[in-house]
């Protein structure tokens, strides 16, 4: 897999990156930067939203779960366009509708309107997601440089997740519309720089016509999953309303998967999960990201409910985790190159469990330090290895004209795991809240609910662990559909 951008050029060492291939990432980085921001930022700042626009609790939290809607629920077809209609063009276009929307949703005086701009933001979000990641791993070439492009990038959104929380607790402090204004800006240079930057990519020439059935039955099966799920614990997960609910996902998925198998040119194809390394990148996925929006759930409540922490406070709680990330963006693809991708992952995982787990021990006057910080540090290693190492073991081996695809099912399982396991935890939670609501009594019906997280990790764990038998021969071997190069016998393969 050879790219323009990655070709030898005379006189320049083989491997080394030019200031375009830096620009490249720079402007797909930023995408990511955007998204992750997005969603951390807007959580601090729906009070002030509540307040200036008269809106419900119920309706506040459409703000949230609008922007989810709109990311989960079209992921897999966002994957799919980026193939077939060229990666390039739908990132451009995607990224220039995310500026639209932000620029709308800072200006807005309904609450209808805001929530309207959210889904469109995150539609947005589920095109320019896949579509970029598939452009790094059709740009860089599979090995040291991919994972060291894919570690940066990943690092990204990690970041962005750090800043929004901090940024949130600033902005919102003079008014809660720069919150939603800030992404604006920023999303208009990274279009106007990629326009430039980004390799003109060439559309799926050979392919068997699109697959309209199956586009509408992932589309409207993700957006119910994920819409039953947002609503469960509010509607309660044994009402007639989300047991329904769940039926109707279950036959339109039913009905996807039997389109998917008959069709020529499917949304999907089921064959890409023949691969056990591709299956444990999924899942790998959806329990890590799954625990730590339940973990950043409770913790938030814990901080600033029960200790009185303002939201800047919280936000510089949780900022080592972040920072740990950002710094270790550079080395995580020279450690995946030596060690693998299931190692990382699974150790990744460890220091996760081992996290959680000390933070069980929190009362209500906690030692930061002691207590507190350990977690932080451990979470951040944690997200500093498993994160990029799943995006890496999920693309490597697969062919380009189905980066895409697999793009968008990684993303996929990234946000239908944390709605998933969101609303498991805030279930939990809500079951054992107590009827005389003591600050103690508070903090231990928190407890189930971070042995429930505690858990998912551990799950992620298991998962992994059959992905750590090597394999040595040397020779070409099928993946996900695609032939990709064994390693040699001295070097363990990065995705195996």
């Amino acid at each position: 897999m050879t790219s323009p951008l990655t070709s030898p050029v005379p006189g320049v060492p083989e491997g080394r990156w030019t200031s375009r291939l830096w620009g490249t990432l720079l402007v797909l980085c930023a995408a990511m930067f955007l998204d992750a921001l997005d969603v951390s930022m807007v959580g601090v700042a729906l009070p002030s939203i509540g307040s200036d626009l008269g809106l419900s609790t119920s309706t506040l939290q459409w703000i949230v779960s609008g922007y989810i809607l709109g990311y989960g629920g079209l992921l897999l077809l966002g994957g799919r366009a980026a193939d077939l209609l060229g990666r390039r063009q739908v990132f451009l276009v995607a990224l220039g509708v995310f500026a639209l929307a932000s620029l709308l949703g800072g200006l807005v005086d309904s609450g209808p309107l805001l929530i309207a701009s959210r889904f469109i933001k995150g539609l947005s979000a589920a095109f320019t997601a896949p579509a970029g990641l598939s452009i790094i791993t059709t740009t860089f070439p599979e090995g040291p440089l991919r994972n060291r492009a894919l570690s940066i990038y990943t690092t990204c959104a990690a970041t962005g997740f750090s800043m929004g929380l901090v940024l949130s607790g600033l902005l919102t402090e003079a008014s809660w519309r720069l919150t939603m204004l800030l992404p604006a800006p920023i999303a208009l240079i990274a279009l106007f720089a990629g326009m430039r930057l980004l390799p003109r990519s060439e559309r799926e020439r050979e392919h068997n016509g699109y697959d309209v059935p199956g586009a509408v039955l992932g589309t409207l099966s993700m957006l119910l999953l994920v819409f039953t799920v947002v609503q469960a614990p509010e509607a309660g997960w044994t009402s007639a309303r989300t047991l329904l609910s769940f039926l109707a996902v279950a036959v339109l998925l039913t009905a996807f998967v039997r389109v998917e198998q008959r069709s020529a040119g499917p949304l999907i194809r089921l064959g890409v999960l023949r691969s056990g390394n591709q299956v444990r990148a999924q899942l790998g996925a959806m329990a890590f990201f799954g625990s730590y929006v339940g973990f950043q759930f409770l913790a938030t409540l814990y901080m600033q409910s029960l200790l009185g922490w303002s939201a800047l406070h919280t936000a510089l709680a949780f900022l080592p985790a972040g920072a740990l990330v950002a710094v270790s963006s550079t080395k995580v693809g020279a450690i995946v190159d030596r060690f693998g991708t299931p190692r990382l992952i699974a150790a990744g995982f460890a220091l996760m469990v081992a996290g959680y787990a000390l933070f069980l021990r929190v009362d209500l006057d906690p030692v930061y330090a002691a207590v507190i910080l350990p977690t932080m540090l451990l979470i951040g290693a944690a997200c500093a290895l498993v994160f990029p190492s799943l995006n890496i073991q999920a693309t490597n081996g697969v062919a380009d004209h189905e980066q895409g695809m697999v793009s968008g099912l990684l993303n996929t399982s990234v946000q239908v795991g944390g709605a998933i396991f969101l609303a498991v935890v805030t279930a939990v939670v809500t079951a054992g809240a107590p009827a005389d609501p003591t600050p103690q009594g508070v903090l231990d019906s928190y407890r189930p609910g971070l042995a429930v997280v505690t858990a998912i990790a551990a799950a992620g764990l298991l998962i992994t662990l059959p992905g750590l038998r090597t394999r040595r021969a040397r020779g070409s071997v099928v993946v996900a559909g695609s032939t990709a190069e064994a390693a040699q016998p001295d070097r363990v393969p990065v995705g195996d």
